[in-house]
């Protein structure tokens, strides 16, 4: 899922909404809802997807419209209203109460022209529910990032329990700017007036005030919409902007899929052409990093042609800079790649990209005649404008 996706599916619902203002349920469920759902990886037709899930509540037995499942187990509830239904508190308390029963972590209520996302507690002794935040259908493009907690990758790697901690924990610190602002601007003020003298104290208090409430105000924002997965905001995954990665088992650095002809940089950006096999893949994906290899030159990107399956150049990343293969942190040891992407041999180096910026090719560039054996190099120019693989070897 990408911003363009959540402006063209932003636009689509709202013509479908100007057609049919007064939208009962079913038909909200199955020309909003579910779109979005797919939006967030979720296979509708797959048996990862339950509808009309069945709950226990005492005596009697509810049911909660879409049960989202991993293994087997439902990890989102997601209870769908009318677009004609304005959502009140006691839809929000019958998801809640659902998600209390079952102990299902996750919650999404929605009439198609609200979200309203919910997290359940886990490390209280009493029974709790976090209200994530709402995101209004024109919004949420720009809400990208909390939204993404909520789609089955997220979900399935934990980053969403990153996403949720950042949004309670910028939230607490709000609050508590707030509710302590009395104090705390005084010692700010204090501070000033040491450097500069009491002559304009009132002013200077009055200003630590208004500092307090920005600081606060600026907290609440970016708790509500810049976290995203790993704690990148969308910006940052769109644009490569910087940020920690740490490689780990089952982690995925891929930040979603581009166009060859959005790819920024010089005509001339020099690209070094990897082959690697699916099992590949993994690597990529776990360390946002390329080994075990040699590379004689200064490349300004790694792109990766997959064997043995697809057949063809399928991803891109920025390189950030090349280490030696015994100097580079990995997701798993060394040896355990031995046989698998590369033969690790001294002198051996792995290739780190840039954070955010591993994509997956919306056009990727398909087989024809010449397949690279080894690293090959070409230019972005090029890249952008070849049809197949005998292009750019």
């Amino acid at each position: 899922m990408d911003k363009e996706e959540l402006v063209n599916y932003v636009d689509q619902s709202k013509s479908l909404l100007e057609s049919s203002p007064q939208m009962d349920e079913q038909n909200t469920r199955r020309k909003l809802i579910e779109p979005l759902l797919e939006l967030l990886g979720w296979d509708m037709l797959s048996s990862e997807v339950e509808l009309e899930y069945s709950v226990q509540m005492g005596v009697g037995t509810k049911k909660v419209d879409y049960a989202l499942e991993l293994e087997d187990a439902p990890v989102v509830f997601v209870e769908a209203k009318g677009a004609d239904t304005a959502i009140s508190s006691g839809h929000r308390d019958q998801l809640t109460s659902y998600m209390r029963q079952t102990g299902v972590d996750w919650g999404m209520l929605t009439n198609g022209t609200t979200v309203e996302l919910y997290k359940r507690k886990q490390d209280s002794q009493r029974p709790d529910e976090i209200h994530l935040g709402n995101i209004d259908l024109n919004d949420l493009p720009d809400r990208i990032g909390l939204l993404r907690a909520f789609s089955r990758d997220s979900i399935a790697s934990g980053e969403s329990e990153t996403i949720a901690e950042n949004v309670e924990t910028t939230r607490r610190a709000a609050d508590q700017l707030r509710e302590n602002k009395a104090e705390i601007s005084t010692r700010i003020a204090g501070v000033v007036t040491d450097e500069i003298g009491d002559a304009v104290s009132q002013t200077v208090q009055d200003g630590a005030k208004q500092f307090v409430d920005v600081l606060a105000s600026s907290l609440e924002r970016q708790g509500r919409d810049d976290f995203s997965i790993g704690g990148r905001n969308i910006e940052e995954i769109e644009h490569g902007d910087e940020f920690e990665w740490t490689p780990g088992k089952g982690k995925d650095a891929l930040a979603g899929t581009i166009a060859r002809a959005d790819i920024p940089g010089p005509p001339n950006s020099q690209i070094a052409i990897f082959p690697t096999r699916i099992s590949g893949i993994q690597f990529l994906k776990e360390n946002n990093a390329w080994g075990f290899v040699r590379v004689g030159q200064d490349p300004d990107y790694a792109a990766f042609y997959v064997a043995g399956g697809p057949m063809e150049i399928q991803y891109i990343a920025s390189i950030k800079e090349i280490v030696p293969a015994e100097e580079a942190t990995l997701a798993r040891d060394q040896e355990s790649y031995i046989g698998d992407e590369a033969d690790f041999d001294p002198g051996d180096q792995v290739v780190i990209f840039e954070p955010g910026s591993l994509y997956e090719l919306e056009d990727p560039i398909r087989y024809k005649n010449k397949a690279p054996q080894g690293r090959v190099y070409t230019d972005l120019k090029t890249f952008k404008n070849a049809s197949t693989t005998e292009d750019v070897i």
